[in-house]
């Protein structure tokens, strides 16, 4: 069973990036990453590992950041679910995070909890 995200809405996390801006998927070569992408340390996901996040309105690439979970990306047909993470004070509408986390959410059937 994999956990309940919700706990995190409106909470400032801390976010290690793995993926910067511009790099490509390790195993797949036509993915290139849009967006900040990485784990909240101390956290156990649907798949035993961290949970993961994107960084959504950090516009470089960078090795963490830390802002405010504004909404969790259900995958309604994977085993681990997502975290988008926003600066602090910024507002991102429903339609804005999907087409920011499209690149890879495309491939799940997906919902968004805010």
């Amino acid at each position: 069973m994999k956990p309940d995200l919700t706990s995190f809405l409106g909470q400032t996390v801390r976010v290690i990036v793995d993926r910067p801006l511009g790099s490509v998927h390790p195993r797949h070569a036509d993915l290139v990453y849009p967006v900040n992408y990485g784990e909240v340390p101390g956290t156990v996901s649907g798949d035993g590992q961290p949970i993961d996040a994107y960084l959504l309105g950090w516009d470089v690439p960078m090795s963490g950041a830390e802002g405010v979970a504004t909404a969790v990306i259900v995958r309604l047909d994977d085993r681990e679910d997502k975290l988008a993470v926003v600066p602090p004070g910024s507002h991102w509408p429903d339609e804005e995070i999907m087409k920011a986390v499209w690149f890879q959410e495309r491939y799940f059937r997906v919902r968004l909890l805010r």
